[in-house]
């Protein structure tokens, strides 16, 4: 069958009358991915038998009108452990890697009764803006499959928007999030830093990462988001803070009246794709209509972000890595005589050049005689970019912008260069850096292929940014043109 078009709050009240059953939507989709993956490449493993054994469990038990999630197949980022299903990050190093327990996001989504079908590609440990890091296979961009997906939550991206899927969870540590959520025409959710635990979480940065949604409409996302956020006793930076149910007043294409939203002069800067441009000044207008007041504003630091970005992520990367050293789990060298081999070897040949390349500069800005110069003055400039922000933000609702400067561009054509890579996260790395939530969601079409809208709030105010974005998608059409693939249409 046909769910492709179909939202959560239809698909669950299809489940409650029995019309189809949780069985039925979960083969469906086994069989859509199946007919679909070929030309999109999204998934590392399939998690079939037991996603079909969990559905019939669902079904016997009957799904009541309280479990909006109940029956509902998600698909979930390689990087977030799930117990007895393969997590590899996408690395070498972690081939063939059965976790022993699941994070606390896919504890929750199966507390509320949503079926795990398998794990999404992504960049090698999540260092990557194209999904072409991964060791194991390049996903393709589901509108143009010449075109990367993005990343490095590339692989959910593609799923969701090529229709395998209906939700997915990613995670964003400089737009991994956000941007393939752009270039692949969906809903994407970066939530508050702290807003979701991240126990479970193989972790690349640990002040920046975040795990969040990936959904074809606002409101399906802000439901996923309610369900995955809140404390979390595992992990200490998770908040304390009220989880509201997100999606409780999306029904109002208004709600925006009377909001003051700030547009940077900086987010609309030379490098940035002339379609890209006007899709914003477009979506301006938009709001202006919609009884908002949109003002130019200024964040002047943020030409700064990317380079903080790298010496901060690299460093906490170069830290958290350590612990793959051939030893205790995952990829083991061969050929090797002494201890020092085991851990050189099994990293030399484990690791990816991306990966090693962060490595090295994070331990070089680490090192003695440097961190003053580097990591010191990386985190002063993160200081900085959180008071332009406060600044902008005590006088407006929320921050409106692109994404990224361009929509998707060809595969193969950064890879070999990576500070032009680096430089496509100008607009999102940011947003990483402050801890704010940043809302991706299409705002229009270059050429056929998608071009994203980033919404930035205060802190712990996703509220916000999802009533600004439903009222934006229910003005507009961009969130129901879907790309065409064979075997789903």
């Amino acid at each position: 069958m046909n769910y492709f078009k179909q939202d959560l709050a239809s698909l669950h009240a299809d489940l409650v009358a029995k019309k189809l059953s949780a069985k039925e939507l979960t083969q469906a989709t086994f069989d859509n991915i199946k007919a679909t993956d070929p030309k999109i490449d999204a998934f590392l493993a399939l998690n079939e038998d037991a996603a079909l054994d969990q559905a019939a469990k669902v079904d016997a038990a009957g799904i009541k009108e309280d479990q909006p999630l109940a029956g509902i197949p998600v698909a979930i980022k390689d990087n977030i452990v799930t117990k007895d299903l393969t997590t590899t990050a996408a690395s070498k190093i972690l081939t063939n890697f059965n976790p022993i327990y699941d994070a606390t996001v896919t504890t929750k989504l199966a507390d509320a009764q949503m079926i795990t079908v398998g794990k999404t590609n992504m960049d090698e440990f999540a260092m990557g803006g194209s999904t072409e890091t991964s060791a194991f296979k390049q996903t393709k961009n589901a509108w143009d499959q010449t075109k990367v997906p993005g990343g490095s939550s590339g692989g959910s991206a593609a799923a969701v928007a090529s229709g395998q899927i209906v939700a997915a969870l990613g995670t964003d540590t400089g737009g991994s999030i956000r941007q393939p959520a752009a270039f692949n025409g969906v809903v994407g959710m970066k939530p508050t830093y702290g807003r979701v635990s991240r126990w479970g979480l193989i972790a690349f940065g640990s002040s920046l990462d975040q795990i969040g949604p990936l959904t074809r409409g606002v409101k399906d996302n802000a439901t996923i988001l309610s369900t995955i956020a809140g404390h979390d006793e595992h992990d200490l930076t998770s908040s304390t803070q009220a989880v509201p149910d997100f999606a409780k007043d999306l029904n109002d294409a208004t709600s925006v009246k009377g909001l003051r939203i700030g547009l940077p002069k900086e987010f609309l800067a030379d490098g940035v794709n002339e379609d890209v441009k006007n899709a914003i000044l477009a979506a301006a207008d938009t709001y202006r209509k919609l009884g908002a007041t949109v003002d130019e504003v200024s964040l002047p630091h943020n030409k700064y972000g990317v380079a903080a970005y790298y010496i901060i992520a690299s460093s906490e990367a170069s830290s958290n890595l350590q612990r793959f050293d051939g030893i205790r789990y995952g990829y083991r060298a061969q050929d090797v005589k002494n201890l020092e081999d085991v851990y050189v070897k099994s990293r030399s040949e484990g690791f990816g050049d991306e990966v090693k390349r962060r490595i090295m500069l994070g331990t070089f800005s680490l090192s003695a005689g440097f961190y003053d110069a580097y990591f010191l003055k990386a985190a002063k400039v993160r200081t900085v970019i959180i008071n332009d922000f406060k600044a902008v933000l005590k006088d407006h609702d929320f921050i409106m912008g692109p994404v990224a400067p361009t929509p998707a561009f060809d595969l193969g054509a950064e890879i070999k260069d990576p500070i032009t890579m680096y430089m496509n996260d100008i607009l999102t790395i940011p947003v990483n850096l402050a801890g704010l939530p940043g809302l991706s969601l299409p705002a229009g079409f270059s050429n056929n292929l998608p071009v994203g809208m980033q919404l930035i709030g205060r802190p712990f105010d996703e509220s916000t940014l999802y009533k600004a974005g439903y009222a934006f998608e229910q003005s507009t059409d961009f969130h129901l043109q879907v790309p065409t693939l064979g075997g789903q249409n």
